[in-house]
């Protein structure tokens, strides 16, 4: 863990960084609830099955399926706020405005994630460039090297995923990073 943990706390930060104000998931818990799912421990989410370890291929590999795994559990938090659980339909009172952001980014994330589904359907390695650069916030170099692809074609895809989920979900929402 202390080998990858800098990695993944980068990682978190750059998922953290695009959630809404008022957001309660901390990195260090986002960090924490990735590494349970990635090294595959038995009864961790997403361990239904009750297996043990993974294997991952190399460095990259590992970190482009952590990245994917913060944006998961992201995702599934966002569903659980919107859904009322965790107090998430309650009044506020003194954090009406922190609570409503939060609601609103909440929406934006599942209405990014839909898209980024549709995207797969479509082409899955722009997808996969997407979550790497976007979420990851992996260089258009390590984004190549996760996915075995030259830095041209990730340049490519990105420019080509950024615009078809601009079409998708409305002309800001896709445009952050460069």
């Amino acid at each position: 863990m202390p080998l990858v943990y800098r990695e993944l706390h980068r990682i978190a930060r750059n998922h953290w960084n695009r959630q809404p104000e008022g957001h309660t998931l901390q990195p260090t818990a986002l960090i924490h609830e990735a590494f349970l799912k990635l090294v595959g421990a038995p009864g961790s989410p997403g361990d239904e099955a009750g297996t043990a370890r993974r294997v991952y291929k190399d460095r990259s590999h590992f970190f482009a399926v952590a990245s994917m795994a913060m944006r998961h559990i992201l995702v599934n938090h966002a569903e659980t706020r919107l859904a009322g659980k965790r107090g998430g339909d309650q009044a506020r009172v003194s954090m009406e405005h922190a609570d409503k952001a939060s609601r609103d980014g909440a929406m934006e994330l599942l209405a990014l994630h839909e898209a980024l589904k549709g995207l797969e359907a479509l082409d899955a390695r722009k997808a996969r460039v997407v979550e790497l650069r976007f979420f990851g916030g992996l260089s258009i170099e390590e984004t190549a090297e996760a996915l075995a692809i030259s830095t041209v074609t990730v340049t490519r895809d990105w420019q080509a995923a950024r615009a078809w989920l601009g079409r998708e979900i409305g002309v800001g929402a896709a445009g952050a990073g460069g």
